[in-house]
């Protein structure tokens, strides 16, 4: 504790600082959280959830691996996704990832990395889904900004092929999923204008029900 204690005087700090402007901030926070939006972001120091969006302790739940990935077979990012959408009732899920993320850039390179080379793969997936457009980028730095983005789309599509969130439409639950980037260069948030809301903006395939309103 005496190696980190300026890491205490800076809690000690912030809870003064919180309790000056609402005294009774921290007996309310205990009684219950009840955030509305789920964010899945990258285990990026740079990129702190609560810091970029300005809200308060409570006010977002969140969950964080490398670049920002949902895989179905991820059950520690498929239980927080659970909890939020059926227990905590979040009316927003943002999946958002960062240019320049260290996941992201590692997956376009041929390099033996260790045990992340399996956590990769998702992503090198994505690139080879989109190799033609994304080779036809001369500029280096565009096409890295690029993938980025690209992998913020297909996790909002994982997560949307899910039953968790499928089975929260089929209740007629308010739910949307969006797509965001992150700028570290310049501390600003970019909406990839992807925001799905209902069963009907995925493939069929993915499906877990239909619609009757769609007559099918």
């Amino acid at each position: 504790m005496k190696i980190l204690k300026h890491l205490f005087d800076n809690n000690r700090e912030w809870a003064e600082q919180i309790k000056a402007e609402d005294p009774t901030f921290f007996e309310k926070l205990s009684l219950q959280q009840a955030p509305e939006y789920l964010w899945i972001g990258c285990s990026d120091s740079r990129v702190p959830a609560n810091q970029l969006t300005g809200l308060l302790p409570g006010d977002v739940f969140v969950h964080r691996n490398v670049a920002n990935l949902v895989v179905h077979t991820d059950f520690n990012c498929l239980s927080v996704v659970q909890y939020a959408v059926e227990a905590l009732k979040v009316k927003h899920i943002i999946v958002c990832g960062h240019y320049g993320c260290g996941g992201v850039l590692a997956a376009m390179q041929n390099k033996e990395l260790g045990l992340i080379d399996n956590w990769l793969r998702n992503i090198k997936d994505i690139y080879y889904k989109h190799q033609e457009a994304l080779e036809a980028i001369e500029d280096q730095q565009v096409r890295e900004d690029y993938m980025c983005e690209l992998n913020v789309v297909e996790q909002v599509a994982n997560l949307c092929h899910t039953t968790i969130v499928q089975n929260a439409w089929k209740r007629g639950q308010p739910l949307s999923v969006h797509g965001w980037v992150y700028g570290i260069k310049d501390g600003k948030l970019h909406d990839l204008d992807v925001c799905v809301t209902g069963v009907e903006q995925i493939p069929d395939v993915y499906r877990i029900f239909r619609q009757r309103i769609l007559g099918k």
